[in-house]
């Protein structure tokens, strides 16, 4: 009898929505998956922008934007769970004294080898004073599979995935990170009829 093939593990990985995908949630959407394990994956989708700007997101909760560079980016979309909870994805904090794995935020969720994601109120105040990560990206609501949900999704065709690339996330214009994800396959949208399989 052949061995279970082994779990893969897609933290740290771009989902890239294949042009079949019929979900309005998801449809030629990017996520980048900050946890993946055997109990479920979670995400963030970076380009599909919402209906507020981070100027306003931060005058909903109260707090000046003394960042200049961030007031009228978008906060985005990152999901259909949670929509009215905010979570910033944004560079690793490193500071002396603290582990890898901790952060100076109060929640953090490092993804090893890529971005960290925190949903607590203090990066946001952080920013608000000036300081704060470097790059960011705020979403409302997040994205999520339950156990063997998303392999299933893979296997039925509805995602290619690919290394992801922190660029793409903070530097890239946000209509050009579907096509600029394909190009990290060395694919364009056209070579994908909508019901084509990948290997």
């Amino acid at each position: 009898m052949p061995a279970d093939p082994a779990p893969i593990n897609l933290t740290n990985h771009f989902l890239i929505a294949m042009p079949g995908m019929v979900d309005e949630n998801f449809a030629r959407s990017v996520v980048y998956v900050c946890e993946h394990s055997t109990h479920g994956a979670l995400g963030l989708i970076i380009n599909k922008p919402g209906g507020i700007s981070m100027a306003d997101l931060f005058e909903k909760v109260d707090l000046p934007l003394s960042r200049g560079d961030l007031g009228a980016q978008p906060v985005f979309h990152g999901g259909p769970v949670q929509t009215e909870r905010g979570f910033v994805l944004h560079d690793p904090i490193v500071v002396e004294g603290l582990a890898p794995d901790e952060s100076v935020y109060a929640s953090t969720l490092t993804v090893p080898g890529g971005l960290e994601m925190t949903t607590s109120k203090d990066v946001l105040e952080a920013l608000s004073s000036g300081g704060g990560p470097r790059r960011v990206m705020v979403t409302l609501g997040y994205s999520a599979w339950g156990e063997g949900q998303l392999e299933s999704e893979i296997a039925g065709n509805s995602w290619l995935t690919v290394d992801a690339d922190a660029t793409l996330v903070f530097d890239t214009p946000i209509e050009q990170r579907y096509a600029r994800a394909l190009g990290l396959l060395g694919l364009e949208a056209w070579m994908l009829a909508p019901d084509a399989g990948h290997a």
